[in-house]
């Protein structure tokens, strides 16, 4: 069954209005009880005190009931109708009427069997309710006589039919009242809501900049705007990253194919010497490479972006995975003649994902041979903790400026590009480098000086 069409702040003030009704119905039913039991209370007792002091008046003639002074009695209060009367009627053993008080008249309290002895209960007289009570009379362990008595409820249901039109006639008017004021109660306190719906009506990708003015209570209204603006900010944050991501590697994927493209025109120009060809065919071909490598450490940051490198978790060596990285570049340690200096005390072994800990490596390494001077030296340590692996890299190479370090985990950051531009690069080694690490939980810290060198440390969780 669906609901009304109501506006949030409606179904708030409906809700309220609801369980506030059922409340105030609840107050209401149980004033009026309290009240109808404290008027007939009152009635009960006057009818109680009315018994004993009749009880007193009469006496036993004959096994049948009868009045001590019948004179005395017909002149007491019985005579004229009081505000609250009080009706008096005495029966024989037979319940034939013996007496009655004169208020009476020609009217008579009618003697209901069913009802139980000394118990009050509601009846009629001439048309006109009463409070009742009527007990037998002993004489002898015998029935002697009966006495009724009554009061008149006129003015009791009187005060309770007020009662009841007052409450009936208030309950709507206070709903109504609550109803109004709980929309507006509710206007009020849904208004940061509101700031949300216009600040993200306000949103596009080309205005990412707005964000929602946090409410002044700390509350889950509050708790609401500050995480829609923390992913508003991460939002933006992912999309300045892929806006640079896309520009910065659309820069540096030309580059290598601008360098092919003017070496092959050098080419074309003229004839040339086969070893000239065959000279700019090899440089063509390292700038492919170079190209090929970039592809790839590219496909990997999506990878990462996306979320889709899972972990296949297995043990691995790392003395082996170092040896083969050392071996896989051994052509550019020859030609730049650098010394490897590494000390392993004994075989490393963790267990973790096997092709991202040798990402990891190599491109360390790589980084170590590039950035070393020739007949420079490495140095490739392994030590053992308690709970993780240490494994240092160190090179004496040219070294980070220490304004640097702080981006040196940035896409395409390069460090010294100008000054060098002998070293062709990517700037993607470092960050592939950091991602990895996050991944498999391994700290990395990295530590440099101009002219000195850099060393690299990285704890890998056993």
């Amino acid at each position: 069954m669906k609901m009304f069409p109501f506006s949030f702040k409606n179904r708030i003030a409906f809700n309220y209005l609801i369980s506030t009704a059922l409340m105030v119905l609840f107050v209401f039913v149980i004033i009026y009880n309290i009240v109808s039991y404290s008027v007939y209370s009152h009635v009960d007792n006057d009818i109680k005190i009315e018994v004993n002091g009749h009880l007193s008046e009469i006496k036993i003639e004959n096994d049948n009931v009868t009045l001590i002074d019948p004179e005395e009695w017909r002149e007491e209060e019985h005579r004229s109708l009081d505000v609250n009367p009080v009706f008096v009627q005495i029966l024989d053993g037979n319940k034939e009427l013996v007496n009655k008080s004169p208020n009476l008249k020609n009217r008579n309290l009618i003697f209901d069997a069913n009802q139980e002895d000394f118990k009050n209960f509601d009846t009629k007289l001439n048309g006109r309710s009463i409070r009742q009570i009527q007990f037998p009379v002993l004489h002898k362990k015998k029935i002697a006589g009966y006495i009724i008595i009554a009061m008149s409820l006129e003015d009791a249901n009187l005060v309770l039919q007020n009662l009841r039109d007052v409450l009936l006639v208030s309950y709507p008017i206070i709903l109504l009242l609550l109803f109004f004021t709980a929309r507006f109660i509710a206007g009020r306190n849904i208004r940061p809501i509101t700031n949300i719906t216009e600040t993200a009506s306000a949103i596009t990708k080309d205005n990412l900049k707005s964000r929602i003015d946090l409410p002044s209570n700390k509350d889950e209204l509050y708790v609401l705007s500050h995480t829609i603006n923390s992913l508003l900010d991460r939002i933006e944050n992912a999309i300045d990253r892929e806006k640079q991501f896309t520009s910065d590697a659309s820069h540096e994927l030309r580059t290598p194919l601008a360098v092919v493209k003017g070496t092959l025109e050098v080419l074309i120009r003229k004839p040339r010497e086969k070893e000239q060809y065959e000279e700019k065919i090899k440089y063509c071909i390292s700038e492919i490479d170079r190209l090929n490598n970039m592809v790839d450490q590219l496909l990997l940051l999506a990878r990462f972006e996306n979320q889709k490198i899972g972990l296949n978790n297995q043990p691995v060596e790392l003395d082996a995975i170092i040896l083969q990285s050392l071996e896989r570049f051994s052509s550019g340690i020859e030609s730049a003649n650098i010394s490897i200096d590494f000390k392993f005390d004994n075989h490393f072994s963790i267990y973790s994902d096997a092709y991202l800990i040798a990402t990891i490596i190599e491109n360390l390494i790589s980084n170590a041979i590039k950035y070393s001077k020739s007949n420079g030296l490495i140095r490739i340590h392994l030590s053992e903790a308690s709970n993780f692996i240490n494994c240092k890299i160190s090179d004496n190479g040219i070294g980070i400026q220490k304004a640097d370090l702080a981006n040196i985990y940035g896409q395409f950051f390069r460090s010294q590009a100008t000054a060098h531009p002998a070293i062709k690069g990517t700037g993607l080694g470092l960050s592939i480098v950091k991602r990895l690490c996050d991944l498999l939980q391994c700290d990395i810290q990295i530590e440099s000086e101009i002219g000195k060198g850099t060393t690299v440390s990285i704890q890998f969780p056993k």
